[in-house]
C-alpha cells in the first residue's frame, strides 16, 4: 500500500468521525451550529481526500482546475443563497438541497458508465457494481424530481394550488418501477455495449418520471414528512454511489443521512397518527371546509384588552406555526417572552413536530431568536400542563391545535396528536384572517368560548403587546 493510499484512508476516517459527531450535535438546538460546522469540516476533508487520491481525475492540472472552479462556484452560490433566503423559504431550500443531493449521486453513477464506455478500468463490470450503479440512478432520480415537486408545493406555485389526482396511481407507479428495474437488468447483462446504454437510459428516464408521479398526488400538509423521506433517499443514493467507486466516506455519510432521514420520517408519521404507507400510496382528498354543527362567529379583542389579560397571567404557553414564519415574528415573540418573565410569568413554548413546512421548522426559528432551549417543549410535555395554563397564545398555527382531531371522527385529521390549546383558561389566536390551515380544514378552536381572535400581522400584534407592557 502506497503512502498516498494510507493518507486517503486516514482522511476518510477523519471525515467520517466529523460527520458522526456533527449529526449527533445537530440533535440539540444549543449545539446545532457546532454540528453544522463539524459536518462542513468533514465534507471539506472528504473532498480533499478524493482530490489527493486522483482516482477520479485523469486530466492532470486541467482536471484539478475544473474541480476547484466548480467548488468555488458552488461555494459562492451556496453562501449567497443561504444568506438571502428568508426563514419562510427555508423549507423550499431544504427540499431543493435534497433534490441536488439525489441529482449529484445520479450523475456520479452515469459518469461511471461513461468512463466504462471510454475504456476505463477503474470500475468493474461485475453484477454487484452494475446493480449498485443502477440503484443509485433510480434512488437519486426519484429524490431529485420528487424534491422539485415538494419545492413547488411548498412554494405555493399556481399549478399545485389544487389537489392533483392520478387515476390508478399505485398501478402506474408500480409499472414505472418495474421498467426502471428492467433497465438495470439490461445494463447488468451487457454494461459495455448498446444494450447497457439502453438500460441506463430506460432506468434514468423512468426513475425521473417516478419521482414526479409518486410525490405530485401527496397533499401539501404532508410535505414535512415527504421532505424527511426525500432526505433519506438522497442519503441512500449517496451510499449506493460509494460502492462502485470505492469511496468509503460516501458510503458512511450516505448511510448516516439515510438512517437519520428514515427515523425522522417515522417520528413525523407518528406525530400525524398516520402510517408512511398511507401517505405514499393514498391519493390526497379534496380539502374540506365545511364545519359540522352550529356555526358560531369567533370573538375578537383589541390589543389593549388582550394586554390586561396577559398582565394578570401567571403562566403563558406560546404555540407557534407557519404564520409566525410568514410574519417573521420570532424576535418580537422573544421580546414578549422577556417582558412576561419580568412580570413574574412562567413562559414556555409548545412545539408540535409537524408545525411549519419542514421538520423542526419552529425550533429553528425560535433558536434564531435566542429563545432558551429549555423553554422549547414538545406537545407531549406541555399537554398535561395545558389545563393549568392561564393563556395559550397560538401564533399562525392551525391544524396542530385543531380539536377536531380529538372530537370529530369524520375529520381528515381525526386521531392526529395535537397541542391541547383548547384546554387553557384563555386562548389568544393571532391570525391575519379567518382562513383555514394548510390542509384546508376548519378549526372549531376559533369559535370556542375561551378563544379570542386577534387579527392582523403577528409581528405587529406581538410588538404592540410589548409596547403596552413598556408603557405600564
Amino acid at each position: 500500500m502506497e503512502i498516498q493510499d494510507i493518507i486517503c484512508i486516514l482522511l476518510y476516517m477523519a471525515a467520517s468521525v466529523f460527520f458522526i459527531m456533527g449529526i449527533k450535535k445537530l440533535g440539540r438546538a444549543d449545539t446545532a451550529r457546532q454540528g453544522n460546522l463539524m459536518s462542513s469540516i468533514g465534507m471539506a476533508i472528504a473532498v480533499i481526500s478524493v482530490l489527493i487520491s486522483q482516482d477520479v481525475i485523469s486530466g492532470g492540472l486541467i482536471g484539478y482546475g475544473i474541480i476547484i472552479l466548480a467548488i468555488a462556484a458552488g461555494s459562492v452560490i451556496g453562501f449567497v443563497w443561504s444568506r438571502k433566503v428568508e426563514m419562510t423559504g427555508m423549507p423550499q431550500l431544504v427540499a431543493l438541497f435534497n433534490g441536488f443531493g439525489g441529482l449529484s449521486s445520479m450523475l456520479v453513477a452515469i459518469s461511471q458508465f461513461c468512463a466504462l464506455k471510454g475504456g476505463s478500468d477503474k470500475i468493474g463490470t461485475d453484477a454487484f457494481t452494475s446493480i449498485t450503479l443502477g440503484l443509485t440512478i433510480v434512488i437519486g432520480a426519484v429524490a431529485f424530481t420528487g424534491s422539485l415537486i415538494a419545492w413547488g408545493k411548498l412554494a405555493g406555485l399556481k399549478m399545485f394550488k389544487k389537489p392533483i389526482n392520478i387515476p390508478a396511481k399505485n398501478v402506474i407507479n408500480a409499472v414505472i418501477g418495474v421498467i426502471a428495474i428492467l433497465g438495470i437488468v439490461l445494463y447488468t447483462i451487457a454494461p459495455e455495449d448498446g444494450l447497457g446504454l439502453a438500460g441506463i437510459l430506460i432506468t434514468t428516464i423512468s426513475s425521473l418520471v417516478l419521482g414526479v408521479t409518486m410525490v405530485i398526488t401527496i397533499g401539501g400538509g404532508d410535505m414535512p414528512v415527504i421532505i424527511s423521506f426525500l432526505n433519506a433517499l438522497s442519503g441512500l443514493a449517496a451510499a449506493f454511489a460509494g460502492f462502485p467507486i470505492g469511496n468509503t466516506v460516501l458510503i458512511v455519510s450516505g448511510c448516516l443521512v439515510g438512517a437519520s432521514g428514515v427515523i425522522l420520517t417515522l417520528i413525523m408519521c407518528k406525530a400525524m397518527n398516520k402510517s408512511f404507507a398511507s401517505l405514499l400510496f393514498k391519493t390526497v382528498k379534496k380539502k374540506s371546509s365545511a364545519a359540522s354543527g352550529e356555526h358560531k362567529e369567533p370573538k375578537s379583542m383589541s390589543i389593549e384588552d388582550a394586554y390586561l389579560i396577559l398582565e394578570a397571567a401567571r403562566s403563558v404557553v406560546f404555540i407557534p406555526g407557519y404564520g409566525m414564519a410568514v410574519a417573521q415574528a420570532q424576535h418580537a415573540v422573544k421580546e414578549l417572552c422577556d417582558v412576561l418573565e419580568e412580570n413574574g410569568c412562567e413562559v414556555n413554548f409548545a412545539i408540535h413536530p409537524v408545525a411549519g413546512r419542514m421538520p423542526g421548522h419552529m425550533n429553528v426559528l425560535l433558536a434564531e431568536a435566542n429563545v432558551p432551549y429549555e423553554q422549547l417543549k414538545t406537545a407531549d410535555e406541555m399537554n398535561p400542563q395545558m389545563a393549568n395554563t392561564d393563556v395559550a397564545i397560538v401564533i399562525g398555527a392551525n391544524d396542530v391545535v385543531n380539536p377536531a382531531a380529538i372530537n370529530d371522527e369524520s375529520s381528515p385529521i381525526y386521531g392526529m396528536p395535537i397541542v391541547n390549546a383548547y384546554e387553557a383558561r384563555t386562548v389568544f389566536v393571532l391570525k391575519r384572517g379567518q382562513g383555514t390551515g394548510f390542509s384546508g380544514i376548519e378549526n372549531p378552536l376559533f369559535t370556542n368560548d375561551n378563544t379570542i381572535m386577534i387579527y392582523g400581522d403577528a409581528k405587529q400584534t406581538v410588538s404592540q403587546l410589548v409596547v403596552e407592557f413598556d408603557n405600564d
